[in-house]
């Protein structure tokens, strides 16, 4: 199970704001986790159940390290700008890398609670009910919150990106 779980623990733990804390966090999840498979309801999905304990453990370290400090790992953080795919041509690799970059940066400008429901949604490709899950909030939150989230992004976003199928066509 462990093995199974830690790479998307890792990259919510990641993206949530861990930073460079992320292992750390994840590790202290999981054994969390184990201590409370008791809790645990038979039937339930054990992923949404297990990032929401990621989801926690990484907000009590942000709350305990210099939120300045977290969001320039988090920022400068290889797994989250390299590139996606083996584009052929270097140009558009770079490309891709810096409109990555503008958007990562455009969602550090987002409010906790937009930020945190957009990252789950798109980033880490959660539906609705299993970002619910993971952050503790109602599925119309998660709706409400994402919808104030995408807007806000797709005003500050370059209006060239959005006529090219960037990110502002959601």
């Amino acid at each position: 199970m462990v093995r199974r779980y830690t790479p998307i623990a890792h990259r919510t733990a990641v993206l949530l704001g861990a930073g460079s804390d992320a292992e750390d966090v994840v590790q202290e999840a999981f054994v969390k986790a184990y201590r409370a498979l008791a809790t645990f309801r038979t039937g339930a999905s054990f992923r949404p159940w297990l990032l929401r304990i990621v989801a926690n453990e990484t907000r009590n370290s942000y709350r305990t390290s210099s939120r300045r400090r977290a969001r320039e790992h988090i920022a400068d953080d290889p797994v989250l700008l390299a590139p996606m795919g083996d584009a052929a041509d270097p140009a558009e690799t770079a490309i891709d890398r810096e409109r990555r970059q503008a958007l990562w940066s455009a969602l550090l400008t987002l409010p906790a609670a937009q930020r945190t429901v957009l990252t789950c949604r798109y980033l880490l490709d959660l539906d609705e009910a299993e970002t619910a899950a993971v952050l503790g909030i109602a599925r119309g939150t998660v709706k409400s919150r994402g919808n104030r989230g995408l807007r806000s992004l797709r005003a500050c976003w370059p209006a060239e990106d959005a006529t090219e199928g960037g990110a502002a066509d959601g």
